[in-house]
């Protein structure tokens, strides 16, 4: 009866040993990403794209705002920020204060688009007429060559890196006008322009369809060749910032997006690949 008993938490102890091996087999390594709504379809893509091909490693994306992300990065509540703007020296201030060394990672190009609703009768605007309309000097359509309609502004709210980057790119640092309906995310925009007959608005060339009228500026369309040439004046790298080089799985995640894999997926969603 003991050979028997001994027998039967041999085999006991055989099974929990199995169990714990394969348990640890299957750990599971996880990376959050947190930050630029611009970037989140890139994230998005490729991290299920990855996970697909990497069992044991699980993603988390969110969106948020750049501004968000780096915040995060810094706090340390994500392993990547991503963002459509690059990070400010009071945020690597910030950061150094916290022990963290944000480091840039660019992982595709991008053109901010302006966009009006498909009926607008205007195919064109100088950087100038831009830079009025959004700060306020220009506040009818009939100014720059359309009907005799109020012009509604739209534009991303203050925590984005899109609003950064059109602040810098296409305002030269004047305030977005105090009217302007400040939206949390590109396809908020898209949305409000694409009901809005006499609105205007900008954002990201991913998320630039059918449902809204991308404007040329200065005659130039945004596009892969006058992006990466820099004839669009207004395009901006897109970043994926870490706490200094990447290492381990995050590396892995990395070297993914940027891999020639990694950037057709940039391409199809309307971005523009590195490669």
């Amino acid at each position: 009866m003991k050979k028997m008993f001994g027998f039967v938490m041999a085999g006991i102890i055989a099974v929990a040993g199995f169990a714990l091996q394969a348990g640890a087999a299957q750990k599971v390594s996880k990376i959050v990403l947190e930050g630029s709504t611009t970037v989140l379809p890139i994230a998005q893509m490729a991290a299920e794209d990855f996970m697909n091909n990497n069992a044991g490693i699980e993603i988390s994306v969110r969106g948020g705002g750049s501004g968000v992300g780096i915040t995060s990065l810094i706090e340390g509540r994500c392993d990547i920020a991503d963002s459509s703007r690059a990070i400010k020296d009071s945020e690597l201030s910030k950061a150094a204060s916290k022990g963290i060394s944000p480091k840039a990672n660019v992982v595709a190009m991008d053109g901010i688009v302006v966009v009006a609703h498909p009926s607008n009768p205007v195919n064109g605007l100088t950087k100038q007429q831009v830079k009025d309309i959004f700060s306020g000097k220009i506040s009818n359509w009939s100014e720059v060559g359309g009907r005799n309609e109020k012009i509604i502004a739209v534009s991303r709210d203050s925590a984005s890196g899109t609003f950064e980057a059109f602040g810098e790119l296409a305002l030269h640092g004047a305030k977005v006008r105090p009217d302007a309906l400040m939206q949390a995310s590109n396809q908020a925009i898209a949305g409000t322009v694409s009901k809005t007959p006499t609105a205007i608005g900008y954002v990201g060339i991913g998320y630039i369809s059918q449902s809204v009228k991308a404007i040329p500026v200065e005659g130039v369309s945004a596009s892969k060749q006058t992006v990466l040439s820099g004839k669009y004046p207004y395009a901006r790298p897109l970043f994926m910032y870490t706490n200094g080089p990447a290492k381990g799985s995050v590396k892995e995640f990395l070297d993914f997006v940027l891999s020639k894999e990694g950037q057709a997926l940039v391409e199809a969603e309307g971005f523009i690949g590195l490669k």
